[in-house]
């Protein structure tokens, strides 16, 4: 078989980028090792409700704001959206006390300000910066000289050296960084780029789905094969061949136990870039530097997850997130090492909209930052051979999970009528993410060249894709497939709708 391009994975940015492909004229395919297409999108079902994987909220969806407008791009804005609420659209606990979080620039400065008077002034110039990073992510698209250089003065400053320098109380910093546990908070490395960006869309507005992230997949694959793409699901991709300096095709393995050959011009990885030039064996173009510069990055954590199914009419339903901390965390910035050391010490509790329009939730999930290392020792196993000690491991954490999780909602241990649990093996397992990491490669700001990829890699019509590049996250991710198919068919066809 034959294409213009083939996509190797179809996790968001291989779905988004065969969207835009397509769209744009070229006969297209995706490849899918997995049955269920989707990779953190998909979801999954337990006694009767679905569960998602990855996808829990957005920012930046309102009208006119950057995600609404890449959304409706890709045909997703009739998806059943819920707004959280503005005036708290994030609670964050800390020492027993909670911290709500407004949506709106001058409504989060004047939020937190409230709580916060002695730091005014340094609460109104940070939430003005907030706005002013947040409207130029897409200048490395509208304007790619000064937009690569002012994304890139940001990406080489650190995230907590910045939050140190501006604000005297520890506790405002812990407020201010209470709701990243959507990204990997490492004092030493973390860009302020990284920092600043994510929580901006946030402020701008909050959202869910009432329903599964697998709607966002089902909506893209719907639009792929109306634009007369395919989509192989069950197909994996055992190797990428280079012929005379270029890719000629991939050599795929099918459910059937077939092997077969898929040609094309164009070849965009949404694996990791570790995986990805695994499956290239032989290659002109990528010397061993590139190789072994590619598999020393080293990966955000992972998570593990508590999916709950609540007996009726007992928990209400909150339109906002919890992020609980343990008490003797004395700033969330330590959540990374401490996760490290196989510690549970910050949450975030999620609820998904009640299909009814009811009062009460009827499943939630908890999620608390997890290392690869503390499930490292069970990583030749799978989830039909996982041994008793691991079962038991889980079992202790989802306790502890539950802990936390009370501290917001009272009676939720006596609410719970099922527990599901998973750790990054278990990512790993059904998305393919290495160590089952969050976020991908972990972004250094002392050394960008090395942890920073573009989209281009050494073989001329290979390129990369998804959350390793540029930003993680459903918006980071939607950016950055534009910002891969602007290399092969130019920014014009599409960058006009972002203007």
């Amino acid at each position: 078989m034959t294409f213009d391009a083939v996509i190797l994975g179809s996790g968001l940015g291989g779905l988004q980028c065969a969207y835009i492909l397509a769209k744009n004229g070229k006969k297209v395919c995706v490849v899918e090792k997995n049955g269920v297409p989707g990779g953190c999108l998909q979801s999954f079902r337990r006694g009767g409700k679905e569960f998602d994987t990855g996808f829990h909220y957005v920012g930046a969806l309102g009208r006119g704001q950057i995600l609404e407008k890449l959304f409706r791009y890709f045909g997703l804005m009739e998806l059943p959206w819920h707004q959280l609420d503005t005036d708290g659209f994030d609670e964050i606990v800390l020492k027993g006390k909670s911290y709500i979080l407004p949506n709106g620039y001058e409504g989060f400065a004047d939020g937190i300000s409230r709580l916060f008077p002695h730091q005014e002034k340094q609460i109104r110039d940070y939430s003005s910066f907030l706005q002013d990073v947040g409207s130029k992510i897409t200048d490395p698209l509208i304007k790619p000289g000064d937009g690569f250089f002012s994304v890139n003065k940001l990406l080489s400053k650190n995230a907590w050296d910045f939050l140190q320098n501006s604000f005297r109380d520890p506790c405002l910093i812990n407020v201010l960084s209470g709701n990243s546990l959507k990204l990997e908070l490492k004092k030493e490395t973390l860009p302020l780029y990284t920092f600043a960006q994510i929580n901006s869309s946030y402020i701008q507005s909050a959202w869910r789905l009432k329903g599964s992230g697998s709607l966002i997949a089902e909506t893209l694959i719907k639009g792929i094969k109306s634009f007369g793409g395919e989509v192989y699901t069950s197909t994996e991709a055992v190797e990428i061949v280079e012929k005379n300096g270029k890719i000629e095709h991939i050599l795929v393995n099918r459910k059937d136990g077939e092997r077969e050959k898929i040609y094309a011009d164009t070849f965009i990885s949404n694996l990791s870039p570790q995986l990805t030039l695994q499956l290239v064996k032989e290659s002109s173009c990528i010397r061993p530097v590139f190789r072994h510069r590619i598999e020393k990055l080293e990966q955000t954590y992972g998570f593990f997850t508590v999916n709950i199914l609540l007996k009726e009419g007992k928990v209400p339903y909150f339109n906002r997130n919890f992020y609980c901390y343990s008490p003797d965390v004395e700033t969330v910035w330590d959540i990374s090492s401490l996760a490290d050391q196989g510690k549970i010490k910050g949450v975030l509790v999620s609820q998904q909209v009640p299909q009814d329009e009811g009062r009460f939730a009827t499943h939630l999930d908890i999620l608390a930052p997890m290392s690869f290392a503390t499930v490292k020792q069970w990583k030749d196993t799978t989830p039909a051979t996982r041994p008793q000690s691991y079962k038991e491991y889980k079992a202790k954490m989802a306790e502890e999970c539950i802990r936390m999780a009370c501290s917001v909602i009272p009676n939720l241990k006596d609410s719970i009528l099922k527990t599901y649990t998973s750790t990054p093996l278990t990512y790993q397992f059904y998305t393919g993410a290495i160590q089952g990491t969050a976020y991908g490669i972990r972004k250094d700001c002392n050394n960008l060249i090395k942890t920073l990829l573009a989209p281009k890699t050494p073989v001329p019509n290979l390129f990369f894709t998804g959350q390793n590049l540029n930003l993680h996250g459903v918006l980071g991710v939607s950016i950055t497939s534009l910002m891969t198919c602007s290399e092969i068919l130019g920014r014009e066809p599409l960058v006009s709708f972002l203007e």
